[in-house]
């Protein structure tokens, strides 16, 4: 029975946020706008990291990883759903519905180890400032990213495989815009305990990891602001990492957000929308908070922006 279940779905509905017709085409135009947005805005990230050799530093070197990973992350999922609005159709193949989800788990993963990787490499430019260059070396960055990779892959790819162990009956409607894993396990007619136990132990012993090295690290850098005495010097040393810290909030709050809630109300539509915050806001963010609240990047563009009208006057010259 169990056999014949799994070979008879074929395809998984995607309600999104709204039935209603007239809705849809302001949703469409404003998930468009917040990905072209997150896509644009990320990639002048990792040009200006690219281009300009003042930032070929550990910290913008995990910066512009991190843009790579939040504009695969957002195109996840918003293309497809841009697609079912545009097509009228909410259908999402079993086999792409399980491909989406493997990739979903697999960019928030990196976005969290790359989160705690770069407030490692703000722990130690400002608690071991005569030792950074020798301790967060290219070697070491590269090794953090490749773990980082190899983690979040291999974890993805068991959860993946343990919804594809399930079989579904006649429910196929996610109440989502993506398939997201909480919901497809839900909608299982066979046991789903490992499924759950699975989840819950991974996600929090990956979250209690990186949480507790970013608590740890941002610990000991007030620790150390602390022990500055000038308040100029204070305001230096924070001001190198507002920016991550601004990131690490926004993500780690939209995301707990998100789950605890849903946990408590178990209101599937509720959470849809509440994953807007972390799936669509918080990518879409990164690259405003880092060009708006970071000087580096601000005299880097306007570098290449003098560097760009010189070859233009030279070529028409």
């Amino acid at each position: 029975m169990e056999s014949r279940n799994k070979t008879r779905i074929s395809e998984f509905l995607l309600l999104g946020f709204s039935g209603e017709p007239e809705i849809q085409p302001l949703i469409f135009g404003l998930f468009l706008s917040m990905y072209l947005i997150t896509v644009f805005g990320n990639l002048l990230i990792i040009l200006v990291v690219s281009l300009d050799p003042h930032l070929h530093t550990p910290m913008y070197f995990f910066l512009s990883n991190l843009s790579f990973v939040d504009i695969c992350f957002i195109s996840t999922t918003i293309p497809k759903m841009l697609w079912n609005i545009q097509t009228q159709n909410k259908a999402i193949t079993y086999e792409d519905c399980i491909i989406q989800m493997y990739f979903f788990i697999l960019f928030v993963c990196l976005v969290d180890f790359l989160l705690t990787a770069m407030a490692y490499d703000r722990f130690v430019a400002i608690c071991r400032p005569l030792h950074y260059t020798v301790i967060t070396n290219s070697r070491l960055c590269g090794l953090l990213v490749l773990v980082s990779w190899v983690m979040s892959a291999l974890n993805s790819l068991l959860q993946s495989l343990m919804v594809f162990q399930l079989s579904f009956c006649t429910n196929l409607e996610i109440p989502h815009f993506f398939c997201e894993i909480n919901q497809m396990v839900q909608l299982a007619c066979s046991d789903t305990f490992f499924n759950d136990m699975l989840f819950y132990f991974a996600a929090g012993m990956f979250g209690f990891i990186t949480l507790t090295g970013i608590l740890y690290s941002y610990s000991k850098i007030v620790s150390s602001i602390g022990g500055i005495s000038s308040a100029q010097g204070k305001y230096k040393a924070f001001s190198t990492c507002a920016s991550h810290l601004s990131m690490v909030c926004l993500f780690y709050c939209t995301t707990l957000g998100v789950y605890l809630s849903s946990a408590a109300m178990q209101i599937s539509h509720s959470s849809a929308t509440a994953s807007v915050m972390y799936t669509v806001v918080t990518p879409m963010l990164n690259p405003f908070i880092y060009s708006l609240r970071n000087k580096d990047i601000k005299r880097a563009l306007e570098r290449i922006i003098e560097m760009a009208a010189t070859k233009v006057q030279m070529f028409w010259g």
